[in-house]
């Protein structure tokens, strides 16, 4: 165990006690859900007053995530964000985690205000309601009047969350260092690597510096559209733990009946929110990555107001260029070409066996494409095709399944607002555009000129280095090193197996010509010999029908 492990969980002792009390109670509630005394089963509850063997696996989870607070709750809604690394079942549960937490007095809240900006409340603001409008895991909203009487929000970080996270969250480093050290089941998930990205995904949330630079990004983006807004920033009442914004005033997207009063042309409406944020996605690759109802308003004028912006994400041009592809392929039927493309964007398991994953893709294709674009459903084919890939083991980035959870997110909203919307309709535009787009002359000719660039190089270098070769041939230095990942296991089985069949033939020799010492005829060296290689034989074949147990079965 490394140095910095072993602080770190210093440091947490007491957090990690805390947090194992809370698994040790969770745990006996799944051993309690088998039991027929409604007595004993009603001791143990949630904070929610939820008796907890009466849950299902997935709820018990979202439950000890909201029990054991902010960071892990901000977990769960990350994870919930990676199809690929839980089932349907958990991604509807962690969903449920945008949850309505006890709000910070308003002393408190007011005395942050001061130290971040550095002048007191009455001197900021004209009036400031004490009452939040919502409190959150980790900020709490308050409207409020400026002093040239426009209506803003101030977002408030909670108390002492910054440091409570911070700790949480290198406990929760510590905790995958250990994992994929000591847990070769786990190590295929990369727990290291996905502890790092949600420990930086929710320090930038720490930092409302983030939330404000991309709300001045949205901005930029579509300043020249009309039917969209994000709310404009006061940059000098922000901080690092204060952000103040205009107040929109409007229908909340959630509110349908609201909607339905209102007259509006709801399918519009949804269209031009989907049209919003596919414009993020394939246009600008800048997106807001949170597209739930909550986030969403008709402002006057049948305009769509985007608010919470904290969680957004990237996509560069090799990301978009491998989702065209999946897309083209998908379009096409082309279920060989779709599954290079999720072994080139993934990490696949060694044991990967490319003909049934390629014939689970093809059947999965066979089933969609023949639909047409209004019957389709995109939420259900993403979260099929996620199955087949946890299924197989294959661990997609982190930034295609917050791409996938959003484009779930974007039809489940635009459907609550038009039951007739189809997001595969509005996605067909773009993709057309990506077929022209690598079909333009410009594209094909930088295409050839980057593939010119190689080639030359190639042929610069190839003569130096083919000399060099036949030089150290001739000299007899010439050295090849190969190096075989993941044999070790296998290795050490075909050893053993040696080692047992030497040692019985052994045994069995020493024992048929009566080696001394005997004992009743018997040679104790070959009896012994031959226990030996029983008790080596049958633990290797116990190995491996382990591992066959543990192979991933694929239908």
């Amino acid at each position: 165990m490394r140095l910095s492990t072993l602080v770190r969980i210093d440091k947490s002792a007491r957090r990690l006690a805390e947090i194992v009390g809370f698994l040790a109670k969770y745990g006996l509630a799944d051993w309690l859900s088998n039991v027929d005394y409604d007595w004993l089963r009603g001791l143990l509850k949630n904070s929610g007053g939820e008796v907890l063997p009466d849950l299902s696996t997935a709820e018990r989870i979202r439950s000890v995530l909201m029990d054991l607070g902010p960071a892990f709750i901000k977990l769960g809604q990350i994870l919930s964000t990676r199809p690929d690394l839980v089932g349907p079942d958990l991604i509807e549960e962690l969903g449920k985690l945008q949850v309505q937490t006890k709000p910070d007095d308003f002393s408190v809240v007011a005395r942050t205000v001061e130290e971040e900006l550095g002048r007191p409340v009455s001197e900021l603001f004209a009036s400031i309601e004490e009452k939040p409008m919502a409190s959150a895991s980790i900020g709490q909203v308050h409207g409020a009047v400026l002093k040239n009487g426009k209506s803003v929000v101030v977002k408030v970080m909670r108390a002492g969350i910054q440091e409570a996270m911070r700790l949480d969250l290198d406990l929760f480093v510590g905790l995958a260092e250990l994992a994929e050290k000591h847990s070769p089941p786990l190590k295929r998930f990369q727990p290291v690597a996905t502890a790092r990205y949600i420990q930086r995904t929710l320090l930038r949330e720490l930092d409302f510096a983030y939330e404000r630079r991309h709300l001045e990004r949205f901005t930029e983006h579509f300043q020249d559209d009309p039917a969209v807004h994000f709310p404009e920033v006061h940059p000098d009442l922000c901080s690092e733990r204060v952000l103040t914004m205009e107040r929109l005033k409007g229908i909340p997207v959630n509110d349908r009946a609201a909607l339905q009063a209102s007259g509006l042309d709801l399918k519009e409406l949804a269209q031009k929110g989907g049209n919003l944020f596919l414009d993020m996605i394939f246009r600008d690759g800048f997106y807001h990555a949170d597209p739930h109802p909550g986030n969403l308003m008709v402002l006057e004028g049948e305009v769509i107001g985007v608010l919470d912006c904290g969680m957004v994400g990237y996509i560069d041009d090799s990301f978009r260029e491998e989702i065209e592809d999946m897309l083209l392929a998908a379009v096409d039927g082309d279920a060989e070409e779709l599954t290079n493309a999720v072994i080139r964007v993934g990490q696949v398991p060694p044991e990967l066996d490319q003909e049934e994953m390629r014939a689970e893709i093809s059947e999965f294709l066979n089933d969609y494409t023949n639909q047409s674009l209004t019957e389709l459903d995109i939420s259900g084919a993403l979260q099929r095709i996620f199955g087949a890939f946890r299924d197989f083991r294959v661990v997609l980035p982190p930034s295609f399944g917050m791409l996938m959870k959003t484009l779930i997110l974007l039809e489940g909203t635009s459907r609550l607002v038009s039951p007739d919307f189809s997001l595969a309709a509005m996605i067909r535009p773009y993709y057309m555009r990506a077929v022209h787009r690598r079909m333009a002359p410009r594209r094909l000719f930088s295409e050839f000129r980057r593939t010119y660039r190689d080639w030359r190089r190639l042929m610069d270098t190839l003569p130096r280095d083919l000399v060099d070769i036949l030089s150290r041939f001739r000299k007899g230095t010439l050295e090849v090193h190969m190096e075989h990942q993941r044999l070790e296991h296998t290795v050490d089985r075909l050893v053993t197996g040696l080692l047992t069949a030497a040692v019985f033939l052994g045994s069995a020799l020493m024992w048929s010509m009566n080696a001394p010492p005997t004992l009743w005829g018997v040679s104790l060296f070959g009896a012994l010999g031959f226990l030996v290689s029983v008790v080596m034989g049958v633990r290797l074949l116990l190995s491996i029908n382990r591992d066959k147990k543990n192979r991933p079965r694929h239908k």
